[in-house]
Parts: structure tokens; C-alpha cells; sequence
């Protein structure tokens, strides 16, 4: 089936804000006229796109699959303008990141706002969760994940490897009993993820040092991080943080590190776009670069 883009658009437009007001939004356009469209739409293909309730518009399984045609429409519309204008065109159009709230937090601002300034006509979005991205629902164009998927639908490449370290406040250690080895932490308050909210393997870092009680547990990387630098215990913290915070410091560093990996995960469709491919490979090399550079200040 043909598709206008118009249609497409406000398909998009009420698929990612979920209720028509905030479609209307961002398309500059009142919510009744984004109703009509989509019933236009819903009409002319003899299906329901869209589970209407009091929460929102969700989509319906047939919703699900205009989705996936719909975003591949949209990112060849965005690039059209560079296969014309060829391969040094700047970058346009709008692209979503995916990232853990660590990542999302210490890396991504930086080398985002970097990106942006190489390309102005760029909207560059991050979408910050303590859980995975979902890319079969087109969440996002591209992710950063700690553990690579296995499903062959997605391009995997590992972006880069990081570092993670004991560490408290210089004000918590001052006040408590020194941590001289492993065994010590077990005197001191820790703080750590809630362990039933862990979505991933990598993530389960207190198994490896025989914390079985978290004092004061978060879902969120960066609540962890804070209540570190507030001086409420010991935790875990990755390495590339360390500069945003001078009085935090490693606790046992000659004893105890952990080393992870990043990577990056995209839809293979995606992967045949010039303009996404062109944005990956700045993403990819400019991450490597930002986490050098803050292991050296670390």
C-alpha cells in the first residue's frame, strides 16, 4: 500500500506522545484535526491503529506494524535530502538514543551537544531508562546497551569498555571504619540497585563481593551516584562518573574493579541508511573518545 506522508506523520506524531493534544504539539496542529487524520488513516486501512482509553492511544498489533514501515518511511525522507546533496551534506532530521541512565547521564550530554554542534539542523533526542530499550517498538532508532542482544533482527557493534570501582565519599570514610579488604565492607551502609528492578546481568555487581544487604537501593545509576556524594555509604560506580564528583574516591581500587562493555544496537533496516549510519560511526568514536578522556580525570 501507498502512504502519504502527511499521514505518516501524524501516525508518528500520536504513536510517540500517545494522546492527541500532545500530537497536535508537536505538529503545530489542534487535536481534533490529529483525530480525523488518524481515523482517515485507520479507515482507509480497515484496521484499527490505535487502543483508545483514558490513559492514552496505545497501539494495536496492526498499529505495531504500520509502526515499523512508518519510521523506515521517515528516516528515508530525512536522508533524501543528503542522497542528493551527497556524502559531506550536514545532518538533519531527528534521531533517538536509547541509553542506561549512567551512560545517558556522564557520556551521552557531552557528546551529544558535540554532535549538535557539528550538525545544527540535527535534533538529537535521549531517552534515559534504568531498564532496555525496546527496539522492536521503535522506542528508539538506535540503543546502548551493557549486554548484546542475541536476536539476529539487530545490528550489534561494542562500542566501548568501562570500568567500575568501589567508592565513597571522602566525608563517609573519614567518619567510619576504614575499608582495609573485601570483608570490611560488610561493617559499612551500601548502596546499590534494588535487586528485583536488576535488568540485566552485567548490572548484578554485588553478588561478586558478598553484599547480601543494600541500605539504600535505586533503580537509577544516578540516584545511586548522589547518594554516594551525599556521603550515605558505599557502592559501586562507574569510572567515567568519577569527575563529576571530587569527593568521591575508589575504595580498594588494587583489590576490587570490574570491567564492562557497551554496545551499540540497531535495527538492520536501520543500518542501510546513510544518515543513521553517518550519525553512528560519529556517536561510536566520539563515546570511545569522551570515556578516554574521563578515566584520565578520573
Amino acid at each position: 500500500m501507498t502512504y502519504q506522508w502527511n499521514d505518516i506523520r501524524v501516525f508518528l506524531a500520536v504513536a510517540r506522545a500517545e494522546t492527541l493534544s500532545a500530537a497536535g504539539r508537536i505538529l503545530k496542529v489542534d487535536p481534533a484535526t490529529v483525530g480525523r487524520r488518524v481515523a482517515r488513516l485507520e479507515q482507509s486501512l480497515g484496521a484499527p491503529l490505535f487502543a483508545k482509553s483514558s490513559l492514552g492511544y496505545a497501539l494495536t498489533d496492526a498499529g505495531m506494524r504500520l509502526m515499523e514501515q512508518a519510521q523506515r518511511i521517515e528516516n528515508e525522507m530525512a536522508g533524501l535530502s543528503l542522497d542528493i546533496g551527497g556524502q559531506g551534506t550536514l545532518l538533519k532530521g531527528q534521531i533517538r538514543i536509547g541509553a542506561p541512565d549512567g551512560c545517558a547521564n556522564f557520556i551521552l550530554p557531552q557528546v551529544c551537544a558535540a554532535i549538535s554542534d557539528r550538525h545544527p539542523d540535527l535534533d538529537i533526542q535521549i531517552v534515559a531508562l534504568p531498564r532496555v530499550v525496546n527496539l522492536s517498538k521503535r522506542e528508539v532508532d538506535m540503543a546502548i546497551a551493557v549486554s548484546p542482544p542475541t536476536t539476529r533482527r539487530l545490528s550489534v557493534q561494542r562500542l566501548a569498555d568501562y570500568n567500575l570501582y568501589l567508592a565513597a565519599s571522602k566525608e563517609y570514610l573519614k567518619q567510619h571504619n576504614t575499608v582495609k579488604r573485601l570483608s570490611d565492607l560488610k561493617e559499612h551502609r551500601f548502596v546499590g540497585y534494588i535487586a528485583d528492578m536488576i535488568f540485566d546481568k552485567e548490572l548484578d555487581y554485588l553478588s561478586e563481593i558478598g553484599i547480601e544487604r543494600v541500605s539504600l537501593a535505586s533503580n537509577s545509576v544516578s540516584v545511586q551516584f548522589n547518594l554516594l556524594r551525599t556521603g550515605a555509604g558505599v557502592g559501586i560506580v562507574h569510572g567515567f562518573a568519577l569527575p563529576f564528583a571530587q569527593n568521591i574516591e575508589r575504595v580498594l581500587p588494587e583489590v576490587f574493579s570490574l570491567r564492562r562493555s557497551f554496545y551499540l544496537i540497531r535495527h538492520n533496516d536501520n543500518c542501510r541508511i546513510d544518515r543513521m549510519n553517518r550519525f553512528a560511526d560519529d556517536l561510536v568514536s566520539s563515546i570511545r573518545l569522551e570515556i578516554d578522556r574521563l578515566d584520565r580525570e578520573a
